[in-house]
C-alpha cells in the first residue's frame, strides 16, 4: 500500500521557512515542531531565502495573478450588466 502525498498551504509553508530562518531552532526541531520531514524544512528555507526578493520588486502598484483575475471576472460582469440594461431598455419601450 502506498502513502498518500500530503498537501501543506502556503501559510504553513511561510510558518515552517520563517522558523528555519530565524534560528532559534533546529532544522529538527522545527520538522518535528511541524511534522515534516527536514528536508522539507531546508527545501522550503532556501526557497523563502532565493525569492525573498520578488516580495518587494512587484512594488505598491504591482498586482498578483489573483488580483488580474477579479478584475477581468468584474470587467466581464459590468459588461453582461450592461447588456441586461439595454435589452431591458428596448423591450420596456424606452422608458429612460
Amino acid at each position: 500500500m502506498s502513502k498518500k502525498r500530503r498537501t501543506h498551504s502556503s501559510s504553513l509553508k511561510a510558518k515552517v521557512a520563517l522558523a528555519a530562518v530565524r534560528g532559534d531552532k533546529t532544522v529538527a526541531e522545527i520538522a518535528e515542531q511541524f511534522q515534516i520531514h527536514p528536508n522539507q524544512v531546508q527545501t522550503w528555507k532556501r526557497q523563502l531565502v532565493t525569492n525573498a526578493s520578488e516580495v518587494f520588486s512587484r512594488g505598491a502598484g504591482g498586482t498578483t495573478l489573483d488580483q488580474t483575475h477579479r478584475v477581468k471576472e468584474l470587467h466581464a460582469k459590468i459588461g453582461q450588466l450592461a447588456m441586461e440594461k439595454d435589452f431591458l431598455s428596448k423591450a420596456l419601450g424606452g422608458l429612460e
